[in-house]
């Protein structure tokens, strides 16, 4: 088994194929950086989608939380995560408030 190389700067990532779309990475995340969106082809009508990777903290809660190993953090050795800034930790209690949907603009 090979070792899973992140895609060049990218803080995080998911397969989608094999993404549930039970919106537990967002449930964890602290940062507000994933979000669910409307998935008319996903068995539950929603799928992830990465929506501030620059915010991204490197805490890895997403990946360790998945059930079904879709979704993947980069090393701290591969990339500079962000700090867990206020505007992040809003955009985290929007899309809570929001069922874990992505916000409007």
């Amino acid at each position: 088994m090979s070792i899973m190389k992140a895609p060049e700067n990218t803080p995080v990532w998911v397969d989608e194929s094999r993404c549930k779309a039970c919106d537990i990475c967002v449930s964890v995340c602290p940062a507000g950086v994933l979000a669910m969106r409307l998935e008319a082809t996903s068995t539950l009508g929603a799928m992830i989608e990465i929506i501030a990777p620059e915010s991204c903290i490197g805490c890895n809660d997403c990946e360790l939380n998945c059930p079904d190993f879709a979704i993947f953090v980069s090393d701290k050795s591969e990339f500079k995560f962000s700090k867990l800034s206020d505007q992040a930790k809003e955009r985290q209690v929007a899309i809570k408030e929001n069922k874990y949907m992505k916000l409007s603009a």
